[in-house]
């Protein structure tokens, strides 16, 4: 994983409550067993239409949008099944920053596990960004070591992270990166008991 500190993007705006994973990333599209490839089925059914063209209307088909690396959405983020391609199709497609005043629990901490930094601020700031973003380009500056959020017209406002997740993002750390940390003491451990 690579790892996060600071992050500057244009956010992008997903102006929807209750996203689910199923609209995340449709199960049709699960067939592959590499975490790689589902960026581009991120949103599938909301970014194109029935006959395969794009839906124009649809925020990630804006270009003013194309590079950004922020998504912010509304309430209950994630929910439905616990799918960890979830989020492996938004970092896949380029997000390394979700922001939602509530996330389902498994998607949560599924996006600490793969790189994803998920930060919970309150409806009123999460709506005043939407707002701000919606009809024209707004930058955020996130900064994990600082924990915060900051709008280019000045706008800071802090989050809550775990510090063990913090100290995994921040070191590009999974799980099993995490384990190597202590390969000495593996290694003392199996030498004793073989």
């Amino acid at each position: 994983m690579e790892p996060i500190n600071k992050i500057e993007s244009v956010l992008t705006p997903l102006d929807k409550n209750n996203v689910d994973t199923d609209q995340i990333i449709s199960k049709e599209f699960l067939k592959r067993i590499e975490r790689t490839g589902f960026g581009k089925y991120l949103f599938y059914h909301w970014r194109f239409n029935a006959d395969g063209t794009k839906n124009e209307e649809f925020v990630l088909n804006d270009p003013n949008f194309a590079d950004s690396t922020i998504l912010v959405a509304h309430e209950n983020f994630g929910c439905g099944s616990s799918r960890e391609h979830a989020p492996w199709a938004i970092l896949d497609y380029g997000f390394r920053v979700v922001i939602a005043p509530s996330f389902a629990d498994i998607f949560h901490s599924n996006c600490f596990k793969n790189g994803i930094l998920p930060i919970k601020l309150t409806v009123a700031e999460v709506d005043e960004f939407l707002a701000k973003g919606k009809d024209q380009p707004y930058c955020l500056t996130v900064s994990l070591e600082d924990q915060t959020v900051a709008g280019e017209d000045g706008e800071v406002y802090s989050f809550d992270i775990d510090p063990y997740y913090k100290k995994m993002l921040l070191n590009g750390w999974d799980e099993i990166s995490l384990t190597f940390q202590y390969e000495d003491k593996i290694t003392e451990y199996e030498q004793k008991h073989a």
